[in-house]
């Protein structure tokens, strides 16, 4: 998967590990018991307290930050779904985003062009905290398992570590197609960290390569096309967990994009 137009670094691109997704199944292999989960209380509940915490350690952070700049529209719309107070954009972008979101870029097309970011989360407080947002939109995908219309029309979208607690990925991501631009793209990271209670049943039964064909599954059969697994981190060396002392946490990103085949 090419990098997107426009994009560009003062040091030379990574080259990240990759293989390309094939699909296993004559059709979409999994059943309600793989989405059942140990906690089924309405998420909302769950996620009333605002966590103003990161998910995973600095090292993982910084080179998913590192991933997004070679992988995400310098500019123009995305939406971060599953979306909390950090969007783990790098510096460029981070702070395009942020002048978008105050109206101090101009239209697109001109010098300055805005990179607007939309987030959409289940927990207030979190997202208004997030200074790169845009748009902020309110909304539990477990229980409404669309994404709006009014996300616009989008050239990119991310999700951190937040797939594995969805019960409908199918249907959420069918949804973001119709909402994503034709080429564009989506990135659904994935970590070894979850909140088990949370997560669905089958993400805690299967080991990790599994977990990343399982979301391969999810972008196929929901008509993505191009679909990749990329290492963003091995978790080998030093430097990550906590305080930096311990092995870093692996990271992966997932990503298919909306064309026809």
């Amino acid at each position: 998967m090419a990098s997107p137009s426009g994009s560009s670094s003062s040091s030379p691109p990574t080259t990240y590990p990759s293989f390309r997704y094939h699909p296993r199944h004559p059709s979409f292999p999994y059943t309600a018991r793989d989405f059942q989960r140990q906690d089924e209380s309405p998420d909302p509940d769950f996620y009333s307290a605002p966590r103003f915490v990161t998910h995973i350690d600095d090292h993982a952070i910084r080179a998913l930050s590192a991933y997004y700049a070679q992988n995400l529209p310098p500019t123009g719309r995305v939406l971060d779904f599953c979306s909390s107070w950090i969007s783990h954009l790098p510096p460029a972008l981070e702070a395009r985003a942020v002048q978008t979101a105050r109206g101090e870029l101009g239209a697109e097309g001109e010098e300055g062009a805005p990179l607007e970011v939309v987030g959409m989360g289940i927990n207030e407080k979190e997202l208004a905290a997030n200074p790169v947002l845009a748009q902020r939109i309110l909304q539990d995908l477990n229980a409404r398992p669309e994404i709006p219309a009014a996300v616009g029309a989008l050239d990119a979208a991310t999700c951190v570590v937040s797939v594995d607690y969805l019960i409908h990925p199918r249907e959420v991501l069918q949804s973001l197609r119709t909402r994503v631009k034709k080429g564009g793209t989506v990135h659904l990271v994935v970590s070894n960290r979850c909140f088990p209670t949370k997560a669905v049943g089958r993400w805690l039964r299967v080991g990790e390569q599994e977990k990343l064909l399982m979301v391969g599954d999810y972008l196929h059969w929901s008509g993505w096309r191009e679909v990749e697994v990329v290492t963003v981190c091995d978790g080998k060396g030093e430097g990550g967990g906590w305080f930096g002392m311990g092995r870093p946490d692996p990271l992966w990103v997932v990503r298919g994009r909306n064309v026809d085949g």
